[in-house]
């Protein structure tokens, strides 16, 4: 399976770049060393167990949709440019906890491996992104359970030219007008929209690469995946050769409900790991809230990350603001169903397992024998006070 999380990768020429301002991170290019862990505050990680650095690795560049993450630093953090990663003592609402966290890009600063396989690569990751369905497909080989979820929805989606397709609301519209989906192949979803026949497959295009060059080449005919966080901001903005709106529709609104970079940690290490997670989750809900109310200094940060990781991403204010904005708007984060954030439906989630594990077996990613909902999942150390107001 390939990872949906690959992003727009900008082709020379075709975006308009944006400066970006010079951050407080202080940067390294041959260490990713913490800096000193500080003295814990009102929460003590340290106390609770967790490792002396929570290494957390995620699924992408720096951007919006992680700012949560991000939001566990405290000032003049370490960057080590060359491993694409940012270090320091991590905080819990502006005090330090007394252990260090240190926060690795994923995408291609780990070769576009998914998320799980690098973090049984690297044992030391005790945290990583990965999305439902990745947990269920390779759950044979490297079971996860995830124990925090940051977004509600997916902010995957497939877009199309509204010009092109003026009466398009849905991606089963643009498809009976005769469009081509282009998206990367091996994405999971597609076995689910091509098996319920949204779209079929002769009408799906595995070769999307990343770039806007194919979309605009078809002058609006094809429609292609990407993510309601960024692009429809960047094709109507940075994208020169195309500079108007795209529709689109969240491939979470066709059934596909996994969630979306799920934080998890390795099954087996669950109970082990569980007095660290007992205090370590409420800290990552917290942190996400505290985003969100003022967002603008981690997004200073982010905007540093990138060009100082140099992976030849491009990633600008204007969409990092946009995608701020487009999180809340249409409830890529928010407490779902209830008032709790980072919490996972229980009903959402064994139905979407029940769904897509014959859709997977079908597809010959079979996952482990006798798997259950519940291995993949646990609400178990969710703070349920805490949610976006």
């Amino acid at each position: 399976m390939r990872s949906t999380r690959t992003r727009l990768i900008i082709a020379a020429g075709l975006v308009a770049t944006t400066a970006v301002a010079l951050s407080a991170c202080s940067s390294s290019s041959s260490t990713s060393t913490p800096a000193a862990t500080a003295a814990a505050g009102a929460v003590d990680l340290a106390a609770a167990g967790c490792p002396a650095t929570v290494v957390i690795q995620t699924d992408w560049n720096p951007e919006a949709e992680h700012g949560h993450l991000y939001q566990l630093l405290g000032p003049n953090p370490t960057v080590d440019a060359n491993k694409k990663s940012v270090s320091g003592p991590l905080y819990a609402s502006g005090a330090p906890t007394g252990v260090n966290v240190e926060i690795r890009s994923g995408g291609p600063a780990i070769g576009f491996q998914q998320v799980s396989t690098q973090m049984y690569t690297d044992p030391d990751i005790m945290l990583g992104y990965v999305t439902t369905d990745e947990a269920i497909q390779l759950s044979d080989k490297t079971p996860t359970t995830a124990v925090f979820a940051p977004l509600d929805k997916s902010p995957l989606m497939v877009m199309w030219d509204p010009a092109t397709y003026p009466n398009a609301k849905t991606i089963a519209d643009v498809v009976k007008a005769g469009a081509v989906v282009r998206y990367f192949g091996g994405s999971a979803y597609m076995d689910y929209l091509n098996a319920t026949g949204i779209i079929p497959k002769a009408q799906a295009d595995g070769s999307y690469d990343g770039t806007p060059a194919s979309f605009i080449a078809a002058g609006g005919k094809d429609a292609q995946q990407g993510f309601a966080s960024a692009e429809p901001y960047i094709y109507q903005n940075e994208v020169s050769a195309w500079n108007k709106p795209v529709d689109y529709q969240l491939i979470h609104d066709t059934g596909y409900q996994p969630y979306q970079s799920a934080m998890a940690v390795r099954t087996g290490d669950l109970a082990k790991d569980s007095d660290c997670l007992k205090a370590l989750v409420p800290v990552l809900q917290q942190a996400e809230v505290d985003y969100f109310a003022d967002p603008a200094p981690v997004n200073t940060m982010i905007l540093d990350l990138v060009t100082q990781f140099d992976t030849g991403w491009v990633y600008s204010q204007g969409v990092a603001d946009y995608s701020v904005k487009t999180m809340k708007d249409i409830g890529l984060v928010g407490n779902g169903t209830d008032s709790t954030i980072g919490n996972f439906d229980d009903a959402r989630i064994s139905k979407f397992f029940d769904t897509v594990t014959p859709i997977f077996t079908g597809a010959g990613t079979t996952p482990k024998a006798g798997l259950t909902v519940k291995d993949i999942y646990t609400n178990e150390f969710i703070d349920t006070s805490i949610g976006l107001k």
